[in-house]
């Protein structure tokens, strides 16, 4: 998976509704990206890479609760 900026996820814990955020920016390699809320282009703040996914579920199908999962910006 390739991280980039204007990519937009979606939160996949269920009590966040759906929120989203917006990479501001990101350098390959970076344990961390810079992602701001998608909606309003406000809270910069770090985010860990690991927490940015392809897909809603896991490896063994389940529905993931944790992290961010692409919406848009492939």
């Amino acid at each position: 998976m390739t991280i980039r900026a204007g990519q937009v996820y979606r939160s996949c814990d269920p009590r966040n509704d759906g929120r989203r955020i917006r990479i501001q920016s990101y350098f390959p390699g970076n344990l961390r990206a810079m992602v701001v809320d998608a909606d309003t282009g406000k809270r910069t703040r770090p985010l860990l890479a690991a927490q940015l996914h392809t897909g809603a579920t896991t490896k063994t199908g389940t529905p993931r609760r944790t992290g961010y999962v692409l919406e848009t910006g492939q």
